[in-house]
C-alpha cells in the first residue's frame, strides 16, 4: 500500500476497490465487532470473495490482530512513531 492509499483510510471518499473496501470492513469487524458478523454479512462478502479467500483473509486478519494484542500485552509497542 502506498502512503497516499493509507491516507485515504479515514477519508469520506477514496479510491479503494470494492474488494479492498470489503477487506477493510472485514478486518474492522473482526477486530471491533465480530458478533455483528452473521450469515447475511458473509453472503455479502461472497459477492466479492470466494469461500477460500474469506477464510484466508480471516486467518491473516486474525494473525495481525493477535500479534498486535500480544505486543500491547507485553508492552512492546513503540511509544512514539518517528516520522523522518
Amino acid at each position: 500500500m502506498t502512503e497516499a492509499k493509507i491516507a485515504e483510510l479515514d477519508a469520506p471518499t477514496n479510491s479503494f476497490t470494492e474488494a479492498e473496501r470489503a477487506a477493510i470492513d472485514y478486518a474492522e469487524r473482526l477486530a471491533q465487532d465480530h458478533h455483528s458478523m452473521d450469515d447475511a454479512y458473509f453472503d455479502e462478502l461472497r459477492k466479492v470473495f470466494t469461500d477460500e479467500q474469506i477464510l484466508e483473509l480471516g486467518m491473516m486478519i486474525g494473525q495481525f490482530i493477535g500479534f498486535g494484542r500480544l505486543l500491547a500485552a507485553l508492552d512492546l509497542e513503540p511509544k512514539v512513531c518517528e516520522i523522518p
